[in-house]
């Protein structure tokens, strides 16, 4: 169990690649708490922070704690980590999925959108980095993980949908910030994006619906490559801006059709690569 006892609070942990990853780490031997909002059924989401956490601990997880959370407000960041550390004894590992999204350009940015994507993706993501610090200083090889990208300064990442890859490139400059702020600490920094787009809600509800659906991958696909980077020592692996296909390659992973939702499709290259 590589995962025995560890102590790991997952943003965004309800659906999609939060809950894959808990869902791994879980029955690797983790103990999980899931941070996220939804709490009653939603028409067009799919799971609660109560319905994850039942998955998660049918999985092997020692231990799972649902946590109602608001990361855009400290108030909600602090009683989500009080509750985390008094349930568990500590933090080990800071899981950073949360997150907001829409591809619009400038003018078709309003405020309320502006304010949503930079006070879940870039403020919330630092809040609760700041937050778990106390915590993972004193954790089992700490790691702090981001589901962001490599930061690249083209502007064809800026033009389509300027408001969400400044937001998306705040969550990364944070890994970027971390990684060198905190190795006196011993506690590791890093980025995980996927090489494909990734079956979820956003993909379906926001993106492209169906069709794109069939050409992307399973959240499995970040979960595993999330669990062979969360292994690795805190002290050598930081500040990384890993893809999750050139990790499980490196791991020795060769055949990557387990992931395909639809193998018979050409897969969709996500956004940023």
């Amino acid at each position: 169990m590589l995962f025995a006892n560890k102590r790991v609070l997952i943003t965004g942990g309800s659906r999609g690649i939060g809950k894959a990853i808990a869902l791994k780490l879980g029955a690797a031997g983790a103990k999980i708490a899931i941070a996220a909002k939804t709490v009653e059924p939603h028409p067009r989401l799919e799971g609660t922070i109560h319905t994850a956490a039942a998955e998660i601990r049918n999985a092997g997880s020692p231990d799972v704690v649902p946590l109602q959370v608001d990361i855009r407000y400290e108030e909600s960041i602090e009683a989500a980590i009080r509750a985390t550390v008094e349930r568990f004894g500590g933090i080990d590992i800071l899981v950073n999925n949360a997150s907001a999204i829409s591809l619009t350009n400038t003018a078709q940015t309003d405020p309320k959108r502006w304010d949503l994507m930079h006070g879940i993706n870039v403020r919330g993501t630092f809040l609760v980095s700041r937050a778990c610090i106390p915590h993972l200083k004193e954790g089992v090889n700490p790691h702090i993980l981001n589901l962001s990208p490599p930061l690249n300064m083209d502007p064809r990442w800026f033009a389509p949908h300027l408001a969400y890859t400044m937001s998306k490139y705040g969550m990364s400059m944070v890994v970027l910030g971390l990684a060198e702020e905190l190795k006196p600490l011993h506690i590791a920094a890093n980025a995980l994006w996927p090489q494909t787009t990734i079956a979820t809600a956003a993909v379906n509800n926001l993106l492209g619906g169906e069709a794109l659906m069939l050409r992307s991958r399973t959240p499995g696909i970040v979960a595993d490559a999330a669990f062979d980077i969360l292994q690795k020592p805190s002290t050598e692996c930081t500040g990384n801006f890993f893809i999750d296909e050139e990790v499980l390659k490196a791991a020795g992973v060769t055949d990557f059709s387990q992931y395909a939702v639809d193998p018979s499709q050409k897969l969709m290259k996500d956004l940023f690569l």
